[in-house]
């Protein structure tokens, strides 16, 4: 994976980047004791107030340690978090540190407006080797060019219900996306609903559609092609999509619903299955109705339609998936932003974020501390099966695209339908524009 940062490459975002370059002069100072830094970090819709502490806690420690006091910000969905990019890199001026999603660090890394880490970098952040190395899968295009430290890892699985599969006579959750589609149908009675999914939510229905089309053989990007045009792509929205429309496992009521009102839904018993989810929700589960009922397992790795793994699909149980740490080059407190990431990603920091949030450490030795836990045994198994995501400039705006198409299939959605047509044409503008970017990203 190469990123190409030509002239011809840059995207809309890279273009703003050029802006960075000639006014963002950076000279690695350190403002010192006084100062302060700022930190960009997504919004936590699960635990707001968790969050709250935990800026205050994360600055009042920092301040302590290094008299420099720390502000967060945060954005609520991929468009804030895209457009806050734009904002800064443009003006050169902004957050100190961006906390991203792993899908958005080729962005970052294309626009070549954030510190590209040095080996004296990693040394300030206390040593490469300190992080778990899959969790270094998307730092960068290949190690020596990396410029995302990993902060958190996010596997994404499956929570079921374990009285309510047992009651059906269900053994273990399905491996094949059919397969759960028919254990779903069973389960949707008495009202309940088999499946627990959040359509409305900003940031994972394009995981689904990702995830169906790598197992079918379709990675989405090959070279520089994107192929949402390819039928798997067609039948993996109408899978996702039918779930609510032709199938009735979901509750209606979800064609409106963000991740925190789903796994709500699971956790008051009212659905059992929740795929698509992290270990961030095993704070809310373990003081919920389902406490001691439910277990995680790794989401189908066999896509709709087929009962086995095509030749040439992929397993892929989840995308490599976490928050990635970077630098801006305009900061003028870099010095203070690498002591702050060493504090954030060392063991007892981590040790705290996984207790508040359910994240997985990055760190080894904070990882290592977990490796008794049963619960998360399919977490780890998750994350030994996940696959990246392109290491492309382009593929935030191919992700937001993804997203779209379901946005704009709501309110057909809505009315408990889906609208071919319409959904065949979501599909070919996804396409244009998708392609339009890869093609700048040459």
């Amino acid at each position: 994976m190469k990123a190409r940062r030509t002239l011809a490459g840059l995207t809309g975002l890279i273009v703003v980047g050029l802006g960075l370059t000639a006014c963002g002069a950076d000279d690695g100072a350190s403002d010192g004791a006084g100062s302060t830094l700022d930190v960009l970090v997504q919004a936590n819709s699960i635990y707001p107030e968790q969050q709250r502490k935990w800026f205050s806690d994360v600055s009042a420690k920092f301040a302590a340690d290094t008299g420099v006091t720390v502000r967060f910000e945060t954005f609520a969905s991929p468009n804030d978090e895209l457009t806050k990019i734009q904002t800064s890199v443009l003006s050169g001026q902004g957050p100190d540190i961006y906390s991203l999603g792993t899908t958005f660090t080729p962005t970052a890394y294309a626009t070549g407006a954030f510190v590209e880490l040095t080996a004296d970098d990693w040394a300030k952040v206390g040593g490469r080797d300190k992080f778990l190395p899959a969790t270094l899968g998307i730092s960068g295009p290949e190690q020596g060019r990396e410029v995302g430290v990993p902060f958190a890892s996010r596997p994404f699985v499956m929570a079921y219900n374990k009285e309510l599969l047992a009651a059906a006579g269900i053994d273990k959750p399905a491996d094949s996306w059919d397969g759960l589609r028919e254990q779903a149908k069973r389960l949707t009675t008495g009202g309940r609903y088999g499946l627990a999914v959040a359509y409305a939510d900003s940031f994972d229905p394009w995981k689904f559609i990702w995830a169906m089309d790598v197992q079918a053989g379709n990675p989405l990007v090959t070279g520089g092609t994107l192929r949402l045009d390819d039928p798997t792509t067609l039948a993996a929205y109408r899978s996702y999509l039918g779930w609510l429309a032709t199938d009735r496992v979901v509750d209606p009521a979800s064609v409106g619903w963000k991740n925190a009102q789903a796994i709500a839904a699971f956790a008051a018993g009212k659905a059992a299955f929740l795929p698509m989810v992290s270990g961030t929700s095993k704070v809310t589960l373990d003081a919920s109705a389902v406490a001691g009922k439910y277990a995680y397992a790794i989401m189908p790795t066999t896509p709709p339609g087929a009962t086995a793994l095509p030749a040439q699909g992929r397993p892929a149980a989840s995308i490599l998936s976490g928050d990635n740490l970077v630098v801006a080059k305009y900061s003028r407190n870099r010095d203070n932003a690498f002591k702050l990431i060493k504090l954030l990603t060392d063991p007892e920091m981590q040790g705290t974020y996984y207790k508040t949030f359910g994240e997985l450490p990055t760190n080894t030795e904070a990882a290592g501390a977990l490796s008794g836990d049963p619960t998360l045994t399919a977490l780890v198994e998750s994350s030994s099966k996940a696959v990246g995501t392109p290491f492309s400039g382009a593929w935030s705006q191919i992700q937001l695209a993804l997203v779209n198409v379901v946005v704009q299939s709501i309110p057909t959605l809505s009315a408990g339908r889906i609208d071919e047509a319409k959904l065949r044409s979501l599909l070919a503008e996804a396409q244009k524009s998708g392609q339009a970017a890869l093609d700048k990203a040459k």
